[in-house]
């Protein structure tokens, strides 16, 4: 066991903050090109692919998974969980990702994480979705060491018509969505739990 999975199995053991009920997805619908085009998701890391370690820390986090994904679709259902296509064809982005998620998550909530950060923190979920009941907020996103992790977000399903329009007018930035909207930012202090792998250089660190 390395010591980024002791990290993780002693915070799983501690108490957590309690979270409403949420629809988790893992957004592994992009083009990688940094990787060769190579389906990211399904690239090995210590052993496994890198998706396999993503869903082994957000299962015990929410009560439905949702796989985002524009191919491998076939490699991608082989983990148990249904895979979604983006909603926009043409590789347009997370949003098009988060707004299949939004339309097909049956919870409120749907926190979403990409498939190549291997570190997810035990109570990413829990953080991410408490101020909704207390702000009435609708969308909450991750931040750590004062920067902004925008695909580490959680958002209300009633986002899904306001997404719809924005990529129907030609929106794809996800931070230019979130400032539009409002969101409420939460702070993280592990920056590991945010760390994403780009390059076949990364995957040996």
């Amino acid at each position: 066991m390395n010591q980024s999975d002791k990290r993780f199995d002693d915070a799983m053991s501690a108490p957590s903050v309690q979270s409403p009920p949420l629809t988790g997805m893992i957004l592994a619908g992009g083009m990688a090109r940094r990787m060769g085009g190579q389906d990211k998701g399904l690239i090995p890391y210590q052993g496994r692919p890198l998706i396999a370690h993503v869903l082994e820390r957000l299962e015990p986090q929410v009560q439905a998974i949702l796989i985002n994904a524009n191919r491998s679709h076939d490699q991608y259902a082989q983990f148990g969980h249904p895979v979604i296509a983006d909603a926009e064809d043409g590789f347009l982005g997370p949003l098009a990702g988060i707004l299949a998620g939004l339309r097909a998550a049956r919870t409120e909530l749907l926190l979403c994480v990409p498939c190549d950060s291997p570190e997810i923190g035990p109570n990413l979920a829990a953080k991410l979705a408490s101020p909704f009941a207390q702000t009435g907020t609708r969308i909450t996103v991750a931040s750590c060491a004062g920067r902004l992790q925008p695909v580490f977000a959680v958002l209300h399903s009633d986002l899904s018509d306001a997404l719809n329009d924005f990529l129907r007018r030609g929106g794809r930035k996800i931070d230019e969505f979130y400032g539009a909207q409002g969101f409420e930012e939460v702070s993280f202090e592990n920056s590991d739990e945010f760390r994403n792998i780009n390059t076949h250089e990364e995957l040996t660190l």
